[in-house]
């Protein structure tokens, strides 16, 4: 396959990098470094007791994750594509090449990959306290959440985020943000992870229209949902509702609660309005920081306004989140989940102005909350029933 030897090369470079030389070297010693960063079958098959039931960590659209125990005593965590995966293909090309280009504190880190006959893996670092969905939308492991976890989670997400738009080699868009992609270390610090989505922006591109639209209901802004417009505020328009479930310990949509409660950005834009904002704060904190907890709620909100131009770059949140002087403009209104909606954007950011939902420029047209695009069904099925992490 082609795509196996562009994966070869980018292994042998990183390898290259990891060591410190040029790449050169590695080239002309006789022999061949590369296997250094891919993994074989068999000692994967006895890593993972056979990708045993119970090993498996989770599942998603990509297919299983396994936990493994190398003879060396390293855990890792072992992503295995479904055999009958089209799609998959693409989504572990795209991973690979992505996450060797990467390295943050707040990222996952990619160890190597496994290409034998029709078996394709990713090998990751092992984080043992699986991911953030895990803990949050579970009452009694919320507890293991307290205030001060939960913002240092959230600052974690933005540096990582920080570093993919503004910092990376070339921009690069996750289109994936959301709970079950944060995964926890042994201090429940965050690491993104799942890049199977993620696109690069080459040069100076900022924004681009696609007919591909790919990721999870809820935490879609509205004009790449229903037109394709794809740009950086994508990813902060997910990070903003990530944030105010992270504050709420609730998920962005509960049917339970009622209609008022139901959606989390008409709620929380509620409370905000009425003044009652600490009222969206999970009581299943003793305590929390006021001040910190209401200036998450207000920053979430700001991701997720209807106007794309109004929403803060993560470079601006990142200032929001570490400054103790920095003053917070008001919100607007919150984008509507689930169907078009009134969004606006100035020409600068390349998009067009929309206020009635009545053009249709690049994924499926929605009237209510119907589906999205091609991928939308896959992704939105995604999942995580872990029992040990990832």
């Amino acid at each position: 396959m082609a795509f196996l030897s562009g994966l070869c090369g980018c292994l042998r470079r990183r390898l290259a990098r990891s060591r410190g030389d040029g790449g050169d070297e590695a080239d002309n010693d006789g022999g061949d470094d590369s296997p250094d960063l891919f993994f074989d079958l068999r000692s994967l098959q006895i890593a993972t007791n056979f990708f045993s039931d119970l090993n498996q960590l989770g599942h998603g659209g990509f297919g299983p994750v396994y936990k493994g125990l190398m003879p060396s005593g390293q855990e890792v965590a072992v992503k295995k594509l479904s055999l009958n995966s089209r799609q998959g293909i693409r989504e572990f090309t795209n991973e690979v090449k992505l996450l060797l280009r990467i390295q943050h504190k707040n990222l996952v880190v990619l160890l190597g990959c496994c290409i034998e006959g029709p078996e394709k893996m990713l090998v990751y670092e092992y984080l043992p306290n699986r991911s953030l969905d895990y803990f949050l939308f579970d009452k009694k492991k919320a507890a293991s959440l307290d205030w001060t976890t939960r913002f240092r989670i959230v600052t974690g997400i933005a540096r990582g985020l920080l570093y993919l738009h503004e910092e990376a080699p070339e921009r690069i868009i996750h289109r994936d943000i959301k709970a079950s992609n944060i995964l926890l270390d042994e201090k429940l610090n965050p690491k993104i992870s799942d890049f199977g989505l993620a696109r690069l922006f080459p040069g100076e591109d900022t924004h681009l229209q696609t007919f591909r639209i790919s990721g999870t209901h809820g935490y879609m802004a509205p004009e790449y949902a229903m037109h394709g417009y794809l740009s950086v505020k994508t990813d902060v328009f997910s990070f903003g509702v990530l944030v105010l479930e992270i504050v709420s310990g609730r998920k962005n949509h509960e049917g339970k609660l009622g209609a008022e409660k139901a959606d989390i950005l008409n709620y929380s834009w509620t409370l905000f309005q009425a003044r009652k904002t600490l009222e969206l704060v999970d009581t299943s904190l003793e305590s929390c920081d006021p001040d910190e907890a209401v200036m998450c709620i207000q920053i979430g909100l700001l991701c997720c306004q209807s106007s794309v131009s109004d929403r803060p770059d993560m470079n601006t949140i990142q200032l929001m989140l570490s400054s103790d002087s920095f003053t917070l403009p008001k919100p607007g209104k919150p984008a509507v989940h689930g169907r078009i909606g009134r969004w606006t954007t100035t020409s600068s950011s390349g998009f067009t102005k929309n206020t009635n939902g009545s053009t249709q420029t690049g994924a499926t047209k929605s009237s209510g909350g119907g589906s999205f695009a091609e991928d939308y069904s896959r992704n939105s099925m995604s999942y995580s029933s872990m029992d040990e992490g990832r």
